[in-house]
């Protein structure tokens, strides 16, 4: 079975069951119930380090790794990323509130949306958000505006379309000229956005940011971004005289899904951005800016898992299995949205041959609700069984809901050979709370 293993923190024990950070998956199933979101901290803090180690090793103090909060929001994660010496970025009040409740410092923290309500906009200056991405000149006029009656100067960095395919599914790329986010290069836009944020006084533009897609496995996209926007800047210093003191290149790192999909070298990567970096502005006489990633999936995902117990069981012969999960869409959306591709393991039954394939199905009353097709399963999967499903840290709860009025799983913090809950299960009470 090792080789369904497709990240180090998953292994099988001697009684057949699934084992995550070194615990038994089916005994954390028992003392928590289903359907339960597990995520092991100590693969968070691994990677934080290896993002913060090689960007520190290649550029020291002049540089900052940003955790994408949209991937996992909740309280212990702001807990770890201050504790770990992280930027965060936010893209919502909710975010701010949430990180401001555990203390994170928000002048670290880059506020990102397309689309800023003025009540946003205040609610981030009242915490003392360290950066507006501005994605737009309304956006900017408004935030000059609410500075100005403050009396008091933002820091902003000007989201740029760099005009940049991805390669990767359509809904995760970011990158191109007819992308909702941004100011695009090539139409002339990031210059005029560029110009008119120079000439408000409330504000203080600090440089660019850029995002141009996720699932990158290689080097390849940010190099290639890198080399527009270093040129980009170089331009805006000769042509504006301004020169960006800081570098945002978003995030977009891969995580491994499926066993055949590659292992990330997240050092490599980065050192091969920087280098690119280091080598243009050289030539193009600009000096190094700042430099900020901003991963969010590749810091939780593969320290996520999904653990849900077995309904029904149908059998269609000749035609398809359907087995039926006590979650569903509710929990993880992802596969209703876009096809996303998933691992799942029978994790009570790891020493049985798989010898069945079957769709892996919600609860919910929706035919779209599948979280995948075509698992291999024991033959002998019954009402009981636990089934688990792998790289589920983001993007799972953050885009989790109440559909058909389901309540949402407890998240369980693996650290150590230990577990607590650090968010509570939704309770039925919970989901009429808002209701009059």
């Amino acid at each position: 079975m090792e080789e369904r293993f497709i990240c180090e923190n998953i292994t099988s024990n001697n009684e057949g069951h699934l084992c995550f950070a070194g615990q038994d998956v089916v005994k954390l199933a028992e003392k928590y119930g289903t359907p339960l979101y597990l995520l092991d901290e100590d693969r968070i803090r691994e990677r934080c380090r290896t993002f913060n180690s090689a960007i520190l090793d290649c550029l020291g103090e002049n540089a900052a790794i940003a955790y994408a909060s949209k991937a996992s929001s909740f309280k212990e994660i702001y807990r770890i990323m201050k504790s770990e010496n992280m930027y965060v970025d936010v893209v919502s009040c909710g975010e701010i509130y949430t990180a401001a409740q555990t203390g994170f410092p928000l002048e670290n923290a880059l506020f990102h949306s397309n689309n800023k309500t003025d009540d946003d906009i205040s609610f981030a200056m009242d915490n003392n958000v360290g950066y507006f991405v501005v994605d737009n000149e309304e956006e900017l006029f408004a935030i000059q505006k609410e500075a100005l009656n403050r009396k008091t100067v933002q820091k902003v960095l000007l989201r740029i379309t760099p005009g940049i395919d991805s390669h990767t599914f359509a809904a995760v790329s970011t990158g191109k000229v007819n992308s909702k986010f941004g100011s695009a290069i090539e139409t002339g836009q990031a210059k005029r956005i560029t110009e008119t944020a120079l000439s408000q006084k409330n504000i203080k533009l600090s440089g660019y940011h850029c995002h141009v897609g996720s699932q990158l496995f290689d080097a390849d996209v940010f190099t290639r971004t890198s080399a527009i926007m270093i040129k980009f800047i170089a331009e805006i210093k000769k042509s504006l005289g301004y020169e960006a003191e800081i570098l945002d290149l978003g995030g977009g790192f891969g995580v491994k899904y499926l066993f055949e999909q590659p292992t990330v070298d997240i050092k490599s990567i980065i050192l091969s951005t920087v280098d690119v970096i280091k080598r243009l502005c050289k030539s193009e006489n600009i000096r190094l800016p700042k430099i900020i990633f901003e991963p969010g999936r590749a810091i939780v995902a593969d320290a996520g898992m999904t653990v849900y117990t077995v309904g029904t069981v149908k059998r269609i012969p000749n035609f398809i299995n359907f087995v039926s999960v006590d979650g569903g869409m509710t929990d993880n959306v992802r596969y209703a949205m876009y096809k996303a591709e998933y691992t799942l393991l029978t994790a009570n039954k790891m020493n049985e041959p798989c010898n069945m394939k079957a769709n892996i199905v919600g609860r919910c009353c929706e035919s779209g609700d599948i979280i995948q097709k075509n698992v291999p399963v024991p033959e002998s999967i019954q009402r009981g069984d636990i089934i688990a499903c792998l790289t589920t840290g983001a993007y799972n709860y953050s885009m989790a809901s109440n559909y058909n009025r389901i309540p949402r799983p407890p998240i369980v913090m693996l650290k150590g050979g230990d577990n607590r809950i650090s968010v509570k299960r939704e309770t039925l009470f919970d989901i009429c709370a808002l209701d009059i």
